[in-house]
């Protein structure tokens, strides 16, 4: 962790809308006028004595004076409404930054990165955060959603992949489209068929628990260790 839990104050800076379900909102610290955190890491807002909502950052630690979180709202839950409500320059209690999906830029192992829909959050932090700071070594990123209208942050993904030849950016959808030139299928079997090896190779997972389970099973057979699997799971 990047440090000890903090009782933040920000204030809403800008809010926008990648797709009509999901909210980008830009948080301005104010007490601390920064943020120190690690990529993949997230803060939690209080709703009530003993009910929070954790959201992770899509910025990437560069940033430390203007925090930016991506959130699916579909859902409809307390956490989704409050998103929904606010307006710039609404203030914004939370406490942060806390979580243990972060990159272990020690581990000498190439690293494949698995994202489902909104899960590509704390993931496209840790990749900005990686080539942001110099990282060559071979990266990939298995980029998982159910139709093309849900791949957030394509086209930066896309040029990430032409600046950098040693990052691969894999695509896929659950099922073809015309024109479609990505991978197809469910997430364990574009997965067993996208990772050829599992030897030398760690993975970061983030999505829904019944995709990370089926990814994790998939990889386990081609005989990676399930400790090889960091995730994070949404929901």
């Amino acid at each position: 962790m990047a440090q000890r839990l903090k009782q933040c104050r920000a204030e809403v800076a800008a809010i926008r809308w990648p797709r009509p379900d999901v909210i980008e909102v830009d948080l301005r610290m104010v007490e601390p006028d920064e943020l120190a955190f690690e990529a993949g890491q997230w803060i939690s807002v209080p709703f009530g004595p003993k009910t929070v909502r954790a959201w992770s950052m899509l910025s990437s630690p560069a940033r430390r004076r203007v925090l930016t979180l991506a959130v699916d709202v579909a859902p409809s839950g307390m956490g989704s409404q409050w998103l929904r409500g606010l307006t710039v320059g609404d203030p914004v209690e939370f406490k942060g930054p806390t979580g243990g999906f972060v990159f272990n830029r020690a581990d000498p192992r190439r690293a494949v990165f698995f994202a489902q829909e909104i899960g590509i959050v704390p993931v496209r932090s840790i990749l900005a955060d990686l080539y942001e700071t110099g990282f060559g070594r071979p990266a990939s990123l298995i980029y998982w959603v159910r139709d093309p209208s849900w791949l957030l942050y394509d086209a930066e993904f896309r040029s990430l992949a032409r600046r950098y030849p040693s990052f691969t950016y894999l695509p896929a959808v659950r099922e073809a489209q015309a024109g479609w030139r990505g991978d197809t299928g469910e997430p364990d079997a574009v997965v067993d068929r996208l990772v050829h090896s599992v030897d030398r190779l760690v993975v970061y997972a983030c999505g829904g628990s019944d995709a990370i389970n089926a990814v994790r099973d998939t990889l386990v057979k081609k005989g990676m260790d399930r400790k090889s699997v960091k995730w994070e799971k949404f929901w």
